[in-house]
């Protein structure tokens, strides 16, 4: 089976935080399998995507846009995620140093 590699990988935090990189299209696909949210349209829309690109009828970029618009809005992109967190903290801190 073909891995349908990603140009550049996504990070993104799964269970308890761990970091995860996201390389293929398989990788995504597992993710939202294992997927234990509320699904909705971003959900998937992603799911829908992977399993066009696994029978050959879109891209791994295809796959990636549609996986990094689902670990966006459910804060799961490591980057982002990380920017919250820190802002999250900044502004506690604030105001237990107020």
């Amino acid at each position: 089976m073909i891995a349908h590699k990603f140009d550049q990988p996504l990070s993104i935090f799964v269970g308890l935080g761990f970091p995860r990189d996201v390389e293929t299209v398989l990788d995504a696909y597992d993710i939202l399998l294992e997927w234990n949210g509320i699904p909705d349209l971003d959900y998937h829309g992603a799911l829908e995507v992977c399993r066009k690109a696994i029978n050959g009828e879109r891209t791994a970029a295809d796959v990636r846009e549609a996986f990094e618009n689902f670990a966006r809005n459910k804060g799961i992109l490591s980057e982002e995620a990380l920017d919250r967190a820190a802002s999250s903290l900044a502004r506690e801190w604030g105001r237990l140093s107020a």
